[in-house]
């Protein structure tokens, strides 16, 4: 290599990709921009990747660093402090690059010393190359408000300054390196999208991206510990809990057992545990349930029953005027409320760590109301009269994110208590999003989920 540090530094992350590793270098040392450097890390790999990775030894851009078991995040560490270049990118090693990729990407940065991270479009692959779609983002410049999904964490180009400035990765995530980066930088930085597919990201038995249980725990930790970090106090939020009761439920839980508690004491139990929230409030009608709560919670001044008028309780009738009796109570009269939590009672699994998670997530966002949901992935058909076809363009070769379909699961929702109290409403219309695991969002309305909740209980 020369002295002359580079425009970019690419770096590529290698544990066990022998059989791709070596795409993914020629993708990089075939790009139309040639001011570059690579470095490439090999996170103690047991297969044949050292061969491979060693006959790109005597190439001049390319650097090689050989370590063990560092992990993903104190791997992107080592490259930020190795790297040379005034933009730095990893590339995943079993991804690879269009051709033009740093050159798009470089060209967007250097014409805006504001911008702080730059990321495109991409397409999807297989093990076998074959192109399955392309993943086109929102336009960032015209069309997103609520910055709630991030950039890819590989193939987006940062500008090195801004990543230091920042300290890097927190090494204290084993994954997630691009939401964590993504939090961090929507604070303080400009980012921008570029709506032409650039990469190519392969889908295979081995992503990361299958390990969802991993993922969505990780994230719930990284916006708390990001709220933390700025000294930010969660929103003081009022849960709510409405239960129909016997005569208007489908199927009556209250008493039922689950794990060794009854129902109603493990709903309960999770608000008291979240730190978000300063008040629970269990309305019903029914008088088994309010003697039940008033005896069992008479010590804790943080619960509180409301005698909801029964023909507030009657099916397909809204919550509005519920919440705005709840919200004159005695016990509320003296508490500075700034947020107002439904919590679903047939949802038994929306457990605190959500509960606070959702509230979290509002602050970072800044939104006027949330809902908990489920990436819904299967291909959804609607009859026009002719038979069925398919809704959304979901049978179409490009996946445009706009077109993504998300499930609402009905356990929580979270609104702006001035929203609320201004437009009467419980969904605004800067609405954010919390994905929950299948597990939480596991609703009871038949015998079956009961006993399939126990199980999940259980276990």
């Amino acid at each position: 290599m020369n002295d002359r540090n580079p425009l970019v530094s690419v770096y590529i992350t290698n544990h066990n990709y022998g059989h791709y590793v070596k795409k993914a270098i020629e993708s990089v040392l075939s790009q139309s921009l040639p001011d570059f450097e690579l470095i490439i890390i090999d996170d103690g790999s047991t297969d044949n990747s050292r061969e491979v990775i060693e006959s790109f030894a005597n190439e001049e851009r390319v650097k090689i660093i050989y370590q063990r078991n560092k992990g993903l995040n104190v791997t992107n560490n080592i490259a930020m402090r190795s790297a040379k270049g005034k933009y730095i990118m990893r590339l995943d090693a079993d991804d690879y690059l269009d051709q033009n990729a740093l050159l798009v990407l470089s060209n967007a940065l250097e014409k805006d010393p504001k911008l702080g991270m730059v990321f495109p479009d991409y397409y999807l692959i297989d093990e076998n190359n074959h192109v399955l779609g392309i993943e086109k983002r929102h336009h960032f410049e015209k069309d997103v408000k609520l910055m709630d999904q991030p950039a890819h964490g590989a193939c987006t180009m940062i500008r090195r300054d801004f990543l230091l400035e920042l300290s890097g990765y927190d090494e204290n995530y084993s994954c997630q390196d691009g939401y964590e980066l993504w939090l961090k930088f929507i604070d303080k930085y400009k980012v921008k999208n570029i709506s032409t597919p650039l990469f190519y990201y392969r889908q295979h038995g081995h992503s990361l991206t299958k390990n969802e249980d991993r993922i969505l725990q990780t994230r719930i930790n990284i916006k708390r510990d990001f709220i933390e970090k700025q000294k930010r106090e969660p929103l003081k939020t009022l849960a709510i809990i409405p239960i129909r009761g016997e005569k208007n439920s489908k199927y009556n839980l209250i008493f039922e057992s689950l794990d060794h508690e009854k129902y109603i004491d493990y709903k309960i139990n999770e608000t008291i545990k979240a730190r978000s929230i300063v008040k629970t409030v269990i309305t019903t009608a029914d008088t088994a349930v309010i003697d039940y709560v008033k005896k069992k919670y008479r010590q804790n001044p943080d619960i509180i029953v409301h005698h909801r008028d029964p023909r507030l309780v009657r099916i397909n009738i809204g919550l509005t005027d519920t919440v705005n009796e709840i919200l004159s109570l005695g016990e509320l009269k003296n508490i500075t409320l700034e947020a107002i939590m439904i919590l679903a009672f047939e949802f038994p699994f929306v457990g605190s760590s959500i509960i606070d998670d959702a509230v979290h997530t509002m602050m970072i966002f800044n939104a006027d109301s949330m809902i908990t949901v489920r990436p819904e992935t299967s291909l959804l058909f609607q009859h026009n009269g002719e038979g069925m076809h398919p809704i959304l363009n979901q049978e179409k070769f490009s996946k445009l994110e706009r077109d993504a379909l998300y499930k609402y699961t009905g356990g929580l929702s979270l609104t702006d208590i001035q929203l609320f109290i201004k437009t009467n409403k419980l969904i605004g219309k800067k609405v954010g999003h919390v994905i929950i695991d299948q597990k939480a969002a596991h609703g009871i309305f038949s015998e079956y989920d009961l006993r399939l909740a126990k199980f999940l209980a259980a276990n």
